[in-house]
């Protein structure tokens, strides 16, 4: 059956990774925007079942662009996920986890359309248990460098259920746990990004605290997996964790990738940002009961794929604009 499918943020990381597989299917009609501040065009894949269209969630009007579309799915992964670059214009990040959940809500309300909102871990900001569950109320600093992320995604999951409850739409949210693998920005200033970074260029590989903090990082591949069930899940009811319940320190998160990148790094250590959270595991029970889903791909494979596409486009970084002639200017 033939599915006509918005994917927002379509040319990002996790985003293109998802345009990509929706496309294997010769069924599916995917409909990628982007307004390509973090995102490249050569990202999404060159299929004849994928449209991209340079557009901004935040000014996205559903009486006005893609107006002749009728949607059955809409996927929202529209925002800047880095603190490197969320943190680079706060007002408009927040303008894109809110304005832009609620314009693509009315999309989704328009067309009856099923919706996905594609939240994150850090809304539990310093958790107060762990590991994670859904079930925990979070711990967020509302006035932080951070809170234009945190707490802007906080509020579209607000507006997210209340769509669901009180206008029909169906919808769905799954909170993301540091998804790593290719196509992440080289300069985004996220753990397993920046280590690999420095890992190719021997330089020092940086360290923000003192490396036991951690984290739980799953390979995208098997995200999107977890994207795909959920959004075609009758059975989810509230916000769901995907992530890789395998917790790993920072400290070994850089060992790892200079072993496996066959580096001359040394580690130095830095001070720990604001807001930083100390650890971060989520409880997949809820996944693995209502979607059948858990992560199949163990750490060293998984980098060892992000390291060998690291190492191809390391030549080509300092061409930021590469790629965004492809688009279709609306």
């Amino acid at each position: 059956m033939k599915k006509v499918i918005l994917v927002a943020g379509g040319a990002g990381f996790i985003g293109s990774h998802l345009c990509e597989r929706l496309s294997n299917d010769a069924r599916n009609e995917i409909h990628c925007i982007d307004n390509l501040v973090t995102g490249h065009a050569d990202n999404v894949p060159n299929s004849p079942n994928v449209q991209i269209h340079r557009l901004d969630v935040n000014t996205l009007k559903s009486n006005a662009d893609l107006v002749d579309v009728k949607f059955d799915q809409v996927y929202n992964l529209a925002c800047p996920a880095s603190p490197v670059h969320y943190q680079r214009d706060p007002v408009f990040t927040w303008k894109t986890n809110v304005l832009g959940a609620l314009n693509l809500l009315e999309i989704a309300e328009r067309d009856g359309a099923r919706f996905l909102q594609a939240s994150t871990s850090e809304v539990y900001g310093e958790p107060l248990e762990h590991p994670q569950k859904e079930t925990l109320w979070l711990h967020v600093n509302p006035v932080g460098v951070r809170s234009c992320y945190d707490v802007g995604k906080a509020a579209a999951e607000t507006i997210v259920t209340d769509y669901g409850k009180q206008r029909g739409v169906n919808v769905r949210i799954v909170r993301i746990f540091n998804c790593y693998g290719p196509r992440m920005s080289l300069d985004d200033g996220r753990a397993v990004s920046n280590f690999v970074f420095q890992a190719l260029r021997d330089e020092d590989i940086t360290i923000y605290g003192d490396g036991s903090q951690t984290r739980s990082f799953c390979y995208v591949a098997d995200l999107v997996d977890g994207l795909i069930k959920a959004m075609n899940s009758d059975l989810l009811r509230g916000p769901c964790n995907l992530g890789n319940p395998a917790e790993s320190s920072v400290r070994d998160l850089a060992t790892r990738i200079t072993t496996v990148s066959g580096s001359k790094s040394k580690i130095i250590f830095k001070p720990l940002p604001r807001d930083d959270p100390t650890r971060r595991q989520p409880d997949i029970a809820m996944a693995r009961e209502l979607l059948h889903w858990e992560p199949k791909t163990i750490l060293d494979a998984g980098l060892l794929a992000t390291i060998a596409d690291f190492r191809a486009r390391l030549p080509k970084f300092a061409d930021k604009t590469q790629g965004n002639d492809k688009v279709i200017e609306e």
